[in-house]
Order: C-alpha cells, then sequence, then structure tokens
C-alpha cells in the first residue's frame, strides 16, 4: 500500500459559466500543482465540490482527474457518500480508473450508531483493493471519528492507510497520532487545517490536506522540507505567513468561492464560477481576498 505524506492539495473542481467540467483549465492548476512539487493530489473532496455534484458529474471529475495526472504524483478520489451503495459504487469506479486511493468522508444527514459507522467505513475498505483514506470533518458532518474508532477500524482493515483530521485540535490529532500512528506506524495522519501543519509534523504527524495547497503550494512544501531537512528555524517563519491564510475561510460558506479566487488573484486565470448553493464573492470579500494573501506574502509581484 502506498504511504501518503507530505503536501497534497485538496484541488478545487473549475466550471466554465455554464456549470460544465472546465478540462483546459484544470489541466493548467494540475500542471502548475505538480509543477511546485506537490506530494499527492486529492479530486473531489470537499473543496472540490463533490456534495453539490450530480453522480455523473463525480464520475467525469474522477476519469479526468486520473487520466490527466497519470501517475505522475499519487491521486486520492474522494469516494463518500450519505449513502452506502453509492459510495461503494464511486470506489470501486476509483479503484477501475487507477485511482491510487480513495479518501472516505462519514455520512452527513443522520448521526449514526457505533456500529453502523463502523460498518460504513467496514463495507466500503473491503470493496476494493486500493488504500483508504478516512476524512473526519465533524463540523460539516457532525459526528466525530475517534481515536478509539479508527484504531480498530485499522486493525480490522489492512487497507485503510490513513486519515484526514479536519478538526481545530492539536490534542486530537496528537491522540490520533498516539493510539494509532504508533500501532501501525504505515499509517498517514495529514491535518485539514492550513495551520495545523507544523504542529501535525512536530507530533510524528505526515502532512497535510488542506485549501492553500490550491493557490499557495509551495508555502506548505516549503514547510514540510525545512521540518523534513531539519531546519525548524525556516520552518517557523514560513509558518507564521501560511498562518494568517486561515482568515480567508471566513468570508464565506462554502468557501470554495474563495479558494477559486485566491488561484486566480495568485496568477492562473481560472473561471471562478461555483456549483450552486456557491454563489461568485462580491467586489468587496475579492477585495479581502487580495487584502489577506498580500498579508501572507504569496501574491505575485504583479499584483502586490
Amino acid at each position: 500500500m502506498n504511504k501518503f505524506k507530505g503536501i497534497i492539495p485538496p484541488v478545487s473542481t473549475i466550471f466554465d459559466e455554464q456549470g460544465k467540467l472546465s478540462e483546459g483549465e484544470m489541466e493548467q492548476l494540475i500542471d502548475r500543482l505538480i509543477e511546485a512539487g506537490v506530494d499527492g493530489l486529492l479530486f473531489l473532496g470537499s473543496g472540490g465540490e463533490f456534495s453539490q455534484m450530480s453522480r455523473e458529474e463525480r464520475l467525469e471529475t474522477a476519469e479526468f482527474a486520473v487520466s490527466y495526472v497519470n501517475k505522475r504524483v499519487p491521486v486520492l478520489v474522494g469516494t463518500g457518500s450519505t449513502n452506502t451503495r453509492e459510495a461503494i459504487d464511486f470506489s470501486g469506479h476509483a479503484q477501475r480508473i487507477g485511482a491510487d486511493g480513495i479518501m472516505v468522508i462519514n455520512p452527513y444527514y443522520w448521526n449514526l450508531s457505533d456500529g453502523n459507522l463502523y460498518g460504513y467505513f467496514s463495507q466500503i475498505a473491503k470493496s476494493v483493493d486500493i488504500p483508504v483514506l478516512l476524512y473526519n470533518f465533524p463540523n460539516l458532518t457532525g459526528q466525530d471519528l475517534s481515536p478509539d474508532f479508527v484504531a480498530r477500524l485499522v486493525d480490522d482493515h489492512p487497507n485503510i492507510v490513513g486519515i484526514k483530521e479536519t478538526v481545530d485540535s492539536v490534542g486530537h490529532i496528537r491522540d490520533m497520532i498516539m493510539q494509532v500512528k504508533h500501532k501501525h506506524p504505515h499509517f498517514s495522519v495529514l491535518c485539514g487545517y492550513d495551520d495545523h501543519l507544523l504542529n501535525t509534523l512536530q507530533l510524528g504527524g505526515d502532512g497535510t490536506i488542506s485549501a492553500s495547497g490550491n493557490f499557495a503550494p509551495r508555502l506548505s512544501i516549503d514547510i514540510y522540507r525545512a521540518f523534513t531537512n531539519g531546519d525548524l528555524e525556516k520552518a517557523a517563519a514560513l509558518y507564521k505567513q501560511l498562518a494568517i491564510l486561515p482568515q480567508l475561510y471566513k468570508l464565506d460558506s462554502p468557501f470554495v468561492n474563495v479558494i477559486k479566487e485566491a488561484i486566480k488573484q495568485c496568477g492562473l486565470n481560472i473561471s471562478t464560477y461555483v456549483l450552486p448553493p456557491s454563489a461568485p464573492l462580491n467586489e468587496e470579500k475579492r477585495s479581502h481576498v487580495k487584502a489577506i494573501l498580500a498579508e501572507a506574502g504569496v501574491l505575485p509581484a504583479a499584483k502586490q
């Protein structure tokens, strides 16, 4: 099984003004991220707008992404659903088209009993032979994946090889590392929030799958490389820049429109169309995006 580590952007899905997949602009974004030195790419995560897509749109996006990346870096595909049968279908499709792994969020309507939640992940893991990463985002699902629960899943399913921890809690990340990774060293713990990257690495975690990877990948890449090279002073200095960026995500909800605007302002001329119920940013919020990017020092020189 592949070990997923380092900087893995949750790639925004770019649409044209009619809401159709913009393959040319997706190609530009993918190439830019790979050229920056990312360690993998996640498609159809929260920032990829999977929850606003139809089944057909999810399949189309996954097929395009896996084909275009063409093994240049590992590709994860988000396959979670409120419907176990659909999640299994998406997961099997991801395996058939050549994805390197899948990432699975828990159902986000019902608050499931422990047994039913275990059954959901267990059935999906058994349905495929490729690596499975769990996606813990309790603010959206309403249900946390505890370290004890995750440890039980990993004990029983060798292809569950990691977790994206989108939790604003150092303690939760620490306990996931201590209880799961210490027992299963191959297990990857990746934070979901930009400003938890350095403390995740310091605790023994593996990296991040965070939104800024779309528009400021070098910042996280350089933090990761400085840390792994033992240059903690450089990592800490860059981390101060990175810690500015979460201000962006308070500008709207869902903040997929903010990410696309940031990508555009950072030099890639893409469509910023978002699927409803999201809506384009107004001029005032676009100005806020620019100000935050400038404060973090990630705008191109011509945009300063």
